[in-house]
């Protein structure tokens, strides 16, 4: 740990890159926000000692097995004790008197004993609408003696601790309060950051956060809740009940704590009965498979445009399609059935990989990234560019839904020109097209408030039948190149061939393996492998990349999966291109839109637009568990 001195420099420059995260927190910059925050943390992190060690999940010990509510062992986890209860030291509660608009880092008596807060808001809990993380004291020491101070007010502070004693054990107490504050301090910086990476669907880094936040400082509630929220997102029912379940015994008065443990319990529940159903009982047909269209009645008041008896959809039905859903209007539940069903079909007929060639019979192919339901910058996209058709046919690289709340207009738009002509249209899956994503992040319950649960399985399973990549093939030309285009990224180890790639089963929901790789994994700048911030995939390097396109020959990979200010980004020496087509994502981050056209020397053409107008419907208005679990 550094010395005095040089503590108090690195915690007023920590203070100084805290006020400005902040500031980009509530102008809704979360990216320039998750950087500073991590600004700070490495001033911090030069103060400090290393973390002790805190387990990944509630209720997990070397030194002896979980307690069945979790409690005991969260304290032996994170180095704190527990009182006769059974319950520890109330992580993060505040002394008697604090209120929700002091300092984020809690306030302690003298003999390390705390009071229980009465509501989850005054040990700092977020709410759904958090619109800035409570300060933090960092330039000066929070005690409830002496308030904000310097070094030298903190050591009149202590007085009681180091009265009477020599210069060295008055140094050594002097230190040992330094080191509490500075740990206190770092598990605010380290919870406010897994915020931030929360909001960003850096899932695993959050939970990485939280969990040394708890670490570091193991009183402090709002850690237990981050983590909870991280383990959520992640599918990670169980961890996340543990954390809950510690926070609402903490806080029992507190109903948003309550809320979301009841939440996390029922998806649990949901979760293990699904596993037990289907070890149990032997695979039934897909509901696409046995549902029968000519159930569902169309009314003689609907006015909008309809399918003749035969199914068939043309480009005149798109157009009348597209101007019902422009004017805010729903196709009926029976025609949409039947375009999501034949475009089902269409889909499990394709193969995991497609070659798709760009040459004389095909002069060009456009390539976009994620739309996440945003249908009038879709809508953007085809005016700069013409609609789609045989002659200028649209690859869409995944994360069509989700996030934007037209989300269904995006998507039946798309699968309507792809049964329209197959030709026209390509989608690949992405790792928004699960059902994990779709129940946390709205497109479940839009589809469920536009039309019904029925019509939500049914887009479920069509996820499930997309293609996973497209080879774009120029080689009929002398110096063409083939391009891999994908959502996510590359695998965690070498040798992956196309062939291994081929042979998945894609008919499911993937959270490791080549699959999930596929879908969600991200580069680096660093050379191998890294960790995924967001808790499934792998980061690697440009070096990965290199040694996968040369083994597979394949000049380039093509991917979508991260926001970017431009539009898109090239690295790895240009070899790898990410291409984002959201701009101004979800309503706040300012980006541009891109999309990318190939003709047949495959040489790349970026076009960049701006986000255009539309109705006053705020994105993740379906997206209820994502609100309440503080993951928006």
């Amino acid at each position: 740990m550094a010395g005095s001195t040089n503590v108090e420099e690195l915690r007023s420059a920590a203070e100084a890159l805290r006020q400005q995260a902040n500031a980009a927190f509530r102008a809704h910059n979360v990216s320039a926000a998750e950087a500073l925050y991590s600004e700070a943390l490495d001033k911090l992190r030069l103060a400090a000692p290393p973390a002790p060690t805190a387990s990944s999940a509630v209720g997990t010990s070397d030194a002896k097995k979980p307690a069945e509510n979790g409690t005991a062992t969260a304290a032996a986890a994170a180095g704190g004790t527990t009182n006769g209860s059974g319950v520890p030291p109330a992580p993060g509660a505040v002394a008697t008197g604090a209120t929700a608009s002091g300092d984020d880092a809690p306030a302690e008596d003298d003999d390390d004993t705390v009071s229980t807060a009465s509501s989850v808001s005054e040990t700092h809990m977020p709410s759904d609408d958090e619109s800035v993380p409570p300060p933090v004291a960092i330039a000066g020491v929070v005690n409830e003696h002496t308030g904000n101070g310097s070094l030298g007010e903190l050591a009149n502070g202590h007085t009681d601790q180091i009265e009477d004693a020599d210069a060295s054990a008055a140094a050594a107490a002097l230190a040992k309060v330094l080191v509490k504050e500075v740990q206190s301090a770092m598990a605010v910086l380290l919870s406010n950051r897994a915020l931030m990476r929360l909001r960003l669907e850096q899932y695993g880094a959050a939970e990485t956060d939280a969990s040394e936040a708890i670490g570091r400082d193991p009183r402090y509630v709002k850690a237990y809740y981050r983590r909870a929220s991280a383990s959520f997102a992640l599918g990670h029912y169980r961890p996340a009940l543990k954390d809950l379940k510690l926070v609402t015994r903490l806080v029992p008065s507190d109903q948003d704590a309550a809320a979301k443990l009841k939440e996390c319990s029922r998806r649990a529940k949901e979760a293990a009965f699904s596993a037990a159903i289907d070890s149990a009982t032997p695979a039934s047909k897909p509901l696409s498979e046995t549902f029968d269209v000519n159930d569902l009645v169309v009314e003689e008041t609907y006015d909008g445009p309809r399918l003749g008896p035969d199914g068939a959809v043309d480009a005149s039905f798109v157009a009348s399609l597209i101007s019902r859903f422009r004017s805010q209007k729903h196709l009926h539940a029976r025609y949409a059935a039947q375009i999501i069903l034949a475009a089902r079909r269409l889909l499990v007929a394709e193969l995991n990989i497609v070659t798709l060639r760009v040459d004389g019979t095909r002069p060009k192919v456009t390539v976009c990234g994620d739309t996440h339901g945003q249908f009038y910058d879709l809508l953007h996209i085809f005016e700069l560019n013409g609609v789609p058709s045989a002659e200028n046919p649209y690859l869409f690289n995944g994360d069509f839904v989700d996030r934007g709340s037209f989300s269904v207009e995006v998507i039946m738009t798309l699968l309507a020109y792809k049964v329209a002509c197959p030709e026209s249209m390509h989608l690949t899956r992405g790792n928004h097209e699960t059902l994990s994503m779709n129940s946390v992040y709205g497109f479940q319950g839009e589809v469920k408030a536009k039309y019904s649960e029925t019509l939500f399985k049914l887009f479920t399973e069509t996820f499930r039948a997309m293609p996973l990549a497209y080879i774009l093939d120029g080689t009929a030309v002398e110096s063409g190149r083939r391009a891999l285009v994908l959502h996510g990224g590359l695998f965690s180890k070498d040798g992956v061939t196309l062939a291994d790639l081929q042979a998945l089963n894609r008919d499911r929901e993937p959270d490791s393996g080549l699959m999930a790789e596929m879908l969600w994994s991200d580069p680096q700048k660093e050379r191998g492998w890294g960790p995924s911030k967001r808790g499934i995939g792998v980061a690697f390097g440009p070096d990965v990349t290199a040694r996968f396109l040369d083994a597979n020959n394949l000049a380039l990979v093509v991917r979508s999966h991260e926001m970017k200010e431009e539009g898109y980004e090239a690295e790895a020496g240009g070899r790898l291109i990410t291409i984002f087509s959201a701009p101004n994502y979800c309503d706040v981050q300012g980006n541009k839109g891109a999309f990318i056209t190939f003709k047949s020397e495959m040489e790349p053409e970026f076009t960049q637009f701006s986000a255009v107008p539309h109705p006053n419907v705020r994105p993740m208005a379906y997206a209820r568990d994502a609100a309440l679990m503080g993951l928006l």
